[in-house]
């Protein structure tokens, strides 16, 4: 509390401030302060969506997001099921979903356990399908059974990096990309997220792996620059936890054989991370 008071000091002096106590409440989202950490969560936020659209008696339901092989189907394929072909037509207020697909993108600031659902549903924002449209109201049903889920930021005792990431291999069915995954820690607390597919067609799930490994490193240096920045020391070297062995093995193997040439260069950028990181280490 004393460098709270000594800031606010500082502040003072040297600007026109105005304390308005504790932060409780800001761009909807809510800040619980108590002995344990800080709690960031969008209670409210997501009570008035329920309200907006006319979900607040809905089902409440467990899972973010169902696996359906069909969802990002392309549309000129012809189905054998009827249920099928009914549900591959167009939706008939494109302009609602992608109103929609907005707010939860705003959502994910405090519930990361929505990222991946959104960012599969925003890939159709400019004709989305009646099976896409269901897909977004079964997100209504998970937010509608964890209301109060949030992110809460408390002293672990330490400012280690440490980043998990993974990769599906040719999970979309349309594109046959796959799709990059990671979080972020520091000092224990979640601090970045994403999902996002990627940019080429990987030929191995050792490929996507590492694909995702190389946007892994570029948020840990950002991540670790930003902190340097702003004067907050971390402990070196950040910790990458990959389950791919061979994704692993590419990243400490100088040698390139002929079928790695293709992801040369991300190899090149994670092994020259690893090396500044060896080095350091060695001095």
């Amino acid at each position: 509390m004393s460098g709270i008071s000594s800031l606010k000091s500082f502040l003072n002096s040297h600007f026109q401030t105005k304390d308005l106590s504790p932060l409780k409440y800001f761009l909807g989202i809510e800040v619980l302060i108590s002995k344990k950490g800080i709690l960031l969560t969008q209670r409210k936020y997501v009570l008035d969506l329920l309200k907006e659209t006319v979900k607040l008696g809905v089902a409440p339901n467990s899972f973010p997001m169902i696996y359906n092989p069909l969802l990002d189907a392309d549309r000129s394929i012809l189905f054998e099921n009827p249920i099928d072909a009914a549900k591959s037509k167009p939706f008939e207020n494109p302009e609602r979903y992608r109103r929609l697909i907005g707010k939860f993108n705003y959502l994910t600031v405090t519930r990361p356990n929505i990222t991946y659902p959104v960012s599969v549903l925003s890939q159709f924002m400019v004709s989305p399908t009646i099976r896409q449209w269901e897909a977004l109201e079964h997100v209504f049903h998970y937010l509608k059974g964890s209301l109060g889920h949030g992110i809460l930021y408390k002293n672990h005792g330490h400012t280690d990096i440490e980043c998990f990431c993974d990769a599906d291999h040719g999970g979309s069915k349309a594109t046959r990309r796959s799709t990059t995954g990671y979080c972020v820690f520091v000092g224990g607390n979640l601090v970045s997220w994403r999902s996002k597919k990627q940019n080429v067609v990987s030929r191995s799930s050792a490929e996507a792996k590492y694909r995702a490994m190389a946007q892994s490193v570029c948020e840990i240096v950002w991540i670790h620059q930003l902190l340097k920045e702003v004067g907050l020391k971390t402990s070196l070297p950040a910790k990458l936890w990959c389950d791919n062995k061979t994704a692993l093995h590419i990243a400490s193997n100088s040698i390139f054989h002929e079928r790695k040439k293709h992801i040369e260069i991300d190899c090149h950028f994670v092994r020259d991370k690893l090396k500044e990181n060896s080095s350091q280490q060695d001095t």
